[in-house]
């Protein structure tokens, strides 16, 4: 992409203001920058962010603020505070919407209609990330209002794209689901490696060694499934060889009461507990 096609990519009708520079928000700045938003046009406002954040925020030549910027209207205003801080951070934020702006939560579990009670009737786009944004290999779910035009959907798609792929659903409640499934997901993997190298030990392997088997194993199976052609369950079935080891230990963890029953119900409580924090 040129300069000139990244400017049009990332151009809002006015600056981008994110609220929150820690971990999502930076990893998510930090995707902006490098994919060719222009520093000029973003607002960072975060009372205490990192000393490599704030270099970074320097160097790019955007502005960085501790309080709520005065005579602004964002062209996007990016919130990526912690859920339980939103209530009390949010409501001096309400003279930078305009009819213009749009509004982006990363915040879990807050609903559309919890921001408009802070902010006011706007275009706004509820979004849930996952920590692999970190790295640029999130995915992020993503619902927009009705009053989200196509041109700030594309632009909102942009911001968010820059940490991994965005998939837009149909209607708010199935962002919980979203959670449940993306957004909690890299603990459910990071799991899966605690487990293998549990079980490793347990078979009279050495503890560190067998930590780096499992988690070796796991990221690199994640990078062939990220490079791969092929879907998972061809993927499995590629390593399984009929009566070998794989399938001894397959049966085990396909079996009626294996992991599926177990995932099913772990992804339930997870959803539910989602719907709990939205209210």
């Amino acid at each position: 992409m040129t300069g000139e096609q990244s400017a049009k990519a990332f151009a809002a009708s006015g600056p981008i203001v994110l609220i929150g520079a820690g971990n999502m928000g930076g990893a998510l700045l930090t995707g902006w920058l490098k994919n060719g938003v222009p520093g000029s046009s973003v607002i960072v406002v975060d009372p205490n962010p990192a000393e490599a954040m704030r270099k970074m925020i320097a160097d790019a030549g955007a502005s960085h603020v501790t309080e709520v910027p005065k005579g602004v209207t964002a062209g996007v205003l990016f919130i990526a505070v912690k859920p339980q801080l939103m209530d009390a951070v949010l409501p001096p934020f309400k003279p930078l919407v305009g009819e213009t702006t749009v509004v982006v939560s990363i915040a879990a579990g807050k609903t559309l209609s919890a921001l408009e009670t802070h902010l006011g009737k706007a275009a706004m786009v509820r979004a849930m990330p996952n920590t692999p944004a970190m790295v640029g290999r999130g995915v992020t779910g993503a619902f927009a209002n009705a009053r989200v035009s196509d041109g700030q959907r594309q632009l909102v798609q942009n911001l968010l794209k820059v940490s991994g792929p965005v998939e837009w659903v149909p209607g708010e409640a199935d962002i919980d689901s979203v959670t449940a499934v993306s957004g909690s997901g890299p603990a459910y993997v990071f799991y899966l490696v605690e487990c293998m190298a549990e079980a490793g030990r347990k078979l009279g392997l050495q503890a560190d060694l067998a930590m780096r088997l499992a988690r070796e194993t796991v990221a690199g199976a994640g990078e062939l499934l990220h490079q791969s052609p092929d879907d998972a369950s061809r993927l499995r079935q590629n390593v399984t060889s009929p009566g070998g080891t794989t399938a001894a230990a397959l049966g085990v963890l396909m079996a009626e009461d294996g992991m599926q029953p177990l995932f099913d119900e772990a992804l339930e409580a997870a959803r539910k507990r989602a719907q709990e924090l939205a209210g």
